[in-house]
């Protein structure tokens, strides 16, 4: 074989395999593009048939493969939402929250990758950071009803009474009648209601202990000044 035939075999030989390639990515799943487009499908029916173990591996499929086409729609967003509600679904949410991390480096607006934060921040018992996380999703969207609600839920948590029933009311605005909402706002009530009387009474007896002291504190001191001016007698 001539040196110019060989080249242009090998030549040949290189084009093939890179259709060959294509070609096999093609037909992983008949109705798909690409592996990425493939796997994050398959992790989407899997979510919606509650298998959310195999969902999951399916988005690390996803996101291991050449991403580009799934980037250009909203497919790469979804797949760090989806795989964070695998992960909280299954109770994992410290791997939630990182999921929620990576996507939020790409995403930084998305007021759902957010959400999912501060769900996951929320049940690991990290509230300021999932309150702030909250904030974030409501800064961006403020009509984001389930994110006021978790935010009510955390503050709940937290002991903040007030600040919950300010969320769940702000809930309420976007959606009357959603009874999570409702119901957290009734229960944030009744605490918040049991908290003041004993706050109030707190307070009086703070004042009433503070001001003693202070009395007492110069009673004594002009007590002292009396004595030490008094004159002293000739003998």
């Amino acid at each position: 074989m001539h040196l110019r035939q060989f080249v242009i075999f090998c030549g040949l030989s290189v084009i093939i395999c890179i259709m060959i390639q294509q070609a096999g990515a093609i037909v992983v799943n008949g109705n798909e593009t690409d592996d990425g487009t493939y796997y994050y499908n398959l992790g989407t029916r899997l979510i919606a048939g509650g298998e959310f173990e195999r969902a999951i591996n399916a988005f690390d499929s996803a996101l291991a493969s050449n991403t580009t086409i799934i980037r250009m729609s909203d497919g790469l967003l979804y797949t760090y939402r989806n795989k964070a509600f695998a992960q909280i679904q299954l109770g994992l949410f410290a791997d939630a929250a990182d999921t929620t991390n990576q996507g939020l480096a790409l995403y930084p607006r998305d007021a759902p990758l957010w959400n999912n934060r501060g769900y996951s921040l929320f049940k690991l018992g990290r509230y300021p950071e999932a309150i702030a996380a909250y904030d974030q999703a409501l800064a961006i969207d403020t009509n984001f009803t389930k994110g006021w609600i978790n935010k009510g839920d955390t503050l709940f948590e937290a002991g903040r009474y007030q600040e919950a029933v300010v969320a769940y009311t702000s809930a309420l605005a976007t959606d009357p009648g959603n009874t999570d909402a409702t119901a957290g706002l009734a229960r944030a009530q009744q605490k918040a209601s049991e908290i003041s009387p004993v706050f109030i009474v707190s307070a009086i007896a703070a004042v009433a202990i503070i001001g003693g002291a202070v009395y007492y504190l110069m009673k004594g001191k002009n007590a002292g000044k009396s004595q030490k001016e008094k004159p002293v007698g000739k003998k």
